[in-house]
C-alpha cells in the first residue's frame, strides 16, 4: 500500500507530493476534505508505535487551546487527531508497512529511499 494522508491547501505537502511523484502510484487522501477515520488511525498508530508520534504540536490550534500546560494521554492525542485535521502532523507517508511522518529532508530522504527500493 502506498499512501498519503496530506493537506491540500499546504504548499510544503504539495511540493513534498511532487517530490515523490505521488500522484502516479499512491492513494491520496485530503484530510481535511475526508477526514481520518478511526480505523486509518488505528493502523498509522500501530506503524509509528503512538499517538503522539501522529500529533502536530505546531498546530495554530494547539497553541490557541494551550494544551502545552496540559498532561495529554495518548488517548487524548488520539481524541484531539480525530476531532480536527490540524491535529495530524502531515504529512504521513505509507509505503507498504513503513510509515514516515513529518516534512522534515530526513523523512523525505527516507520515503524517497523507500519508494526506489520498492
Amino acid at each position: 500500500m502506498k499512501k498519503i494522508y496530506y493537506l491540500k491547501t499546504c504548499n510544503t505537502c504539495q511540493k513534498i507530493l511532487t517530490a515523490l511523484d505521488a500522484t502516479n502510484d499512491f492513494q491520496l487522501q485530503n484530510i481535511k476534505e475526508k477526514p481520518i477515520s478511526i480505523t486509518d488511525l488505528e493502523m498509522l498508530k500501530s506503524l509509528s508505535g503512538s499517538y503522539e508520534a501522529l500529533f502536530s504540536k505546531r498546530a495554530k490550534l494547539y497553541k490557541e487551546m494551550d494544551l502545552k500546560n496540559e498532561d495529554l494521554k495518548e488517548m487524548d492525542f488520539r481524541q484531539f487527531i480525530l476531532d480536527h485535521y490540524t491535529f495530524l502532523k502531515r504529512p504521513v507517508i505509507v509505503i507498504d508497512n513503513k510509515i514516515y511522518i513529518g516534512n522534515s529532508q530526513k523523512t523525505l530522504a527516507a520515503a524517497k529511499l523507500a519508494l526506489s527500493n520498492a
